[in-house]
């Protein structure tokens, strides 16, 4: 790979910083100061130092982040962007949300750079699993079993879910379908409104109750390999 490349991937400098480190001999490789930021290694056994510190190369990062309510699941400049929540080292890397969750809608949100995997998370032929907390107006036994059942929408009918109530204005609800705004709608569609909407699960990721809104952390290697399964 790359030196420049696996400079930038570990997110400590974008890609032109990472080829100007190097052509200012701030970068060694194996001991020896390099000055081409196109001269190729393997990334895997190399030992790279850069102004001092040595880069561990990782290919590949995932994040859970409990998402606060007023910001956007986008990696657009916007000052309302989740990837603002995220240290630059991150922003750096082309990461980008899994999915995305209304702007008012709380709660897991898987944030990576592994465009295969999530590609596949969010492709509807794996029926990857996601459960959200709820409140709403008040919803009877018949309404519960029209939303567990599928409904016809204006553009779509709903697949099967599973709808568990607690009383008639609380629950959680999984669905294996991410459409525009489709647990508000179908809630709509039984007369109904949803007042709180929380992803609390996500591809078998549970919500780390310790993550306060806004907070972050890496997946662990347990967490790792279960998505990469679930996405084969």
């Amino acid at each position: 790979m790359r030196l420049d490349k696996i400079l930038s991937d570990s997110g400590l400098y974008s890609r032109k910083e990472a080829g100007d480190a190097v052509r200012r001999g701030r970068v060694t490789v194996d001991g020896i100061v390099c000055r081409d930021p196109g001269a190729k290694f393997d990334e895997n056994s190399a030992c790279v130092v850069a102004d001092g510190k040595q880069i561990g190369y990782v290919k590949f990062r995932y994040i859970m982040l409990n998402k606060p309510s007023d910001t956007v699941s986008t990696t657009e400049d916007d000052p309302k962007s989740v990837m603002k929540l995220l240290p630059l080292e991150y922003q750096k890397m082309d990461m980008f949300p899994c999915g995305r969750l209304d702007i008012d809608t709380l709660g897991l949100l898987l944030i990576t750079n592994d465009g295969q995997t999530a590609h596949a998370l969010l492709s509807p032929k794996h029926h990857c699993e996601k459960t959200y907390r709820f409140e709403c107006l008040p919803i009877d036994e018949d309404a519960r079993v029209r939303l567990e059942s599928g409904l016809e929408l204006s553009d779509f009918v709903s697949k099967p879910c599973k709808v568990e109530l607690s009383d008639p204005t609380h629950g959680e609800i999984t669905v294996t379908e991410g459409k525009y705004h489709q647990v508000k709608r179908m809630f709509h569609a039984v007369g109904s409104e949803i007042t709180y909407l929380e992803r609390i699960r996500f591809a078998g990721l549970e919500l780390d109750a310790s993550l306060e809104r806004g907070q972050w952390r890496e997946l662990t290697e347990g967490e790792m390999k279960m998505i990469l399964e679930i996405a084969k």
